[in-house]
């Protein structure tokens, strides 16, 4: 039964953490910056928040910055919206996998140039 309750607080993270990343201000942060995937631990004391910026891996690093560095605001959004009693401790990582996916379609097209 736990499982479906860690699912589901993970999906609701994930759409809450994309509606308060338009409100936030830091010039670090992209703004074509997506959320991956959010892994919440089992007793749901830890969230792995996995995000990725079109503009490539170094803008997603330092959007990284600017995320941890408002990390207690973000916790405190996510546990005013959800109403929930005990807020995940967020953490967030950089992933590559918008910018490697990228890499992957333009490989597959020169591939095969006649099908553009």
């Amino acid at each position: 039964m736990a499982g479906f309750r860690v699912g589901r607080l993970s999906e609701d993270i994930k759409r809450t953490l994309v509606e308060i990343l338009r409100e936030l201000k830091d010039p670090r942060i992209s703004e074509m910056l997506s959320i991956v995937k959010v892994d919440v631990s089992g007793d749901l004391s830890h969230a792995k928040i996995y995000v990725s910026a079109m503009e490539g891996f170094e803008k997603t690093k330092e959007s990284v910055k600017g995320l941890s560095h408002a990390a207690g605001f973000i916790r405190r959004e996510i546990s005013g919206r959800l109403r929930l009693r005990k807020s995940p401790e967020l953490k967030f990582i950089a992933d590559d996998s918008i910018e490697h996916s990228a890499e992957i379609s333009k490989m597959l097209k020169q591939l095969d140039p006649g099908e553009e």
